[in-house]
């Protein structure tokens, strides 16, 4: 029987055949996106097929890292939740410098700091011997 302070365990990611070699990029501290041969578009979230031209030819690179913060939420409240004792974070829409955007979490910072188009940079969370995390921190200049 569960104690009454006991929270649910934070949900993991699922994994699916094609995102692997991003979630092992992760965990070495790398941040992939992929991108199309056909039409030279970059995409992200990982894909079997490419989201402009439809083409199968999907090959991962490496991202540079940077971006800006496109949008943003600070949760001030999500009880009952895995995420109680996180309160307050900051989930950010992050538009990298490759030109696609990604769902994160801004660290390293106040949360009445974060504001759009501020510049961020990678850095990972590692979870387990699985999964690390790629979440953003402002640019230290």
């Amino acid at each position: 029987m569960a104690t009454p302070d006991a929270r649910p365990a934070k949900p993991r990611p699922i994994v699916n055949a094609w995102a692997q070699p991003f979630w092992d990029a992760a965990r070495a501290g790398r941040l992939l996106i992929q991108r199309c041969r056909d039409c030279g578009e970059p995409c992200f979230y990982p894909r079997i097929a490419c989201p402009n031209c439809g083409a199968a030819a999907l090959d991962w690179v490496e991202a540079r890292g940077r971006g800006s913060v496109y949008s943003y939420t600070v949760v001030q409240n999500n009880a009952p939740s895995a995420f109680t004792a996180d309160v307050p974070y900051v989930v950010a829409v992050i538009r990298l410098e490759e030109g696609v955007q990604m769902l994160s979490n801004i660290v390293d910072c106040d949360p009445s700091a974060v504001a759009c188009d501020m510049a961020v940079e990678v850095t990972f969370q590692r979870l387990d011997d699985e999964f690390t995390l790629p979440k953003f921190r402002p640019v230290r200049r």
